[in-house]
């Protein structure tokens, strides 16, 4: 963990401030016939069964299965707590139909080389998520939670998956990470797959529709990510009608919360992680927060300290003559078309032998490939 806190407290400082694992990806979601964006800024939905949702938040500490005994008994032990705050959540305050957790609450976070880190993996589906399906029928509400995740179609690729629970206790959806932050830290690079850099793979695979995913509800449109700091991300998703933003986290940016819900005209909750009190990264966990599109704050946990928070959502009020955001593409187009992506997409999209093993090799992956170092040379 003290190696995790430094290197997190490290990447902080620098800043102002599903597809699913294992299953096919749709879910229960109502398909759209084929268009991404509709020319008219309507969007699709699935009927809403009622005029207003109740989001909750849930911060908690994780032991992280890197330090735990076994890899068994640490995924066991996070289980139990995130089936404690569940039903804890679910039996007090309003009955939640959303409950939102981290973004490693069942693995914590690991560093290491790659071979070590898949050790501290889950599939999807798996124990963790039926048991956490049970909990979700028996208490009527949708279960999100962020996790590093395996697949066996991936083979050597380390996962960061966004997994939704639906109220019959099935996976209704996951998402994978759209992609990392990049010249973040120094002297390493997340070495994550994400969509970014296996993109053509995953198209043919699970088809452009999954790249910006929406899962329309019957309580609204929602997604989950873990992106940090990425205004075009949520752009998108915005785009395709996301209603409900949901993002998990090991550290965030508050502003970047109130920015995403102002900017795209979305509400938005974001769950980040609890750093033991003692440790470097304390003042920088917690502060789980829940947003309205106007970026008043709904909802805020005070502190590094475990906890519930909940706020009110009036989704048929939102959603009454809503179009998705007007940005201003055809202004900023000429700029935009001239811009060059520093690393090319699909770079890791290579032989599992030649995944990058750690964060240095993944930086120095980057190095080569980068568009702008060649250019500088």
């Amino acid at each position: 963990m003290r190696i995790v806190i430094l290197m997190m407290t490290a990447a902080l400082s620098l800043s102002a401030c599903g597809q699913q694992a294992g299953v096919k990806p749709g879910g229960s979601q109502v398909q759209d016939s084929g268009s991404l964006v509709r020319a008219d800024g309507s969007y699709p939905v699935a009927p809403l069964d009622k005029d207003s949702v109740i989001v909750k938040v849930i911060q908690n500490s994780v032991v992280n299965l890197q330090e735990a005994d076994t890899v068994e008994a640490g995924l066991a032990t996070n289980l139990d707590t995130m089936v404690r705050f569940a039903r804890e959540a679910c039996n007090s305050g309003s009955k939640p139909d959303f409950l939102l957790y981290n973004e490693f609450p069942l693995t914590g976070y690991s560093f290491g080389s790659r071979d070590e880190k898949l050790r501290f993996t889950i599939t999807i589906p798996g124990v963790e998520t039926d048991a956490l399906g049970e909990v979700a029928r028996e208490c009527d509400t949708y279960i999100i939670f962020g996790s590093y995740a395996r697949d066996a179609d991936w083979p050597g690729h380390i996962l960061s998956i966004n997994t939704v629970i639906g109220r019959d206790g099935n996976i209704a959806k996951t998402f994978w990470k759209t992609r990392s932050i990049k010249r973040f830290t120094p002297g390493g690079e997340i070495p994550t797959t994400t969509i970014e850099n296996v993109r053509d793979r995953y198209r043919a695979l699970y088809g452009e529709e999954e790249e910006f995913p929406v899962l329309r509800t019957e309580y609204g449109n929602i997604a989950v990510s873990t992106v940090q700091l990425d205004p075009f991300v949520f752009a998108a998703f915005a785009m395709r009608g996301v209603e409900i933003m949901f993002r998990t986290a090991t550290l965030f940016s508050r502003e970047d919360v109130l920015a995403t819900a102002r900017y795209h005209n979305v509400y938005t909750a974001m769950s980040n992680i609890i750093f033991p009190a003692d440790s470097e990264a304390a003042a920088m966990g917690g502060g789980s927060l829940i947003v309205a599109p106007d970026a008043e704050v709904l909802a805020e946990a005070v502190g590094n300290v475990e906890g519930i928070i909940e706020a009110e959502v009036p989704i048929a009020q939102f959603r009454d003559g809503r179009r998705i955001p007007r940005y201003p593409l055809a202004v900023v187009e000429p700029v935009f078309s001239q811009y060059v992506d520093e690393v090319p997409l699909n770079h890791l999209d290579v032989p599992e032998e030649e995944l990058p093993q750690t964060r240095a090799d993944m930086k120095q992956l980057l190095d080569a490939e980068s568009r702008w170092l060649q250019y500088s040379q």
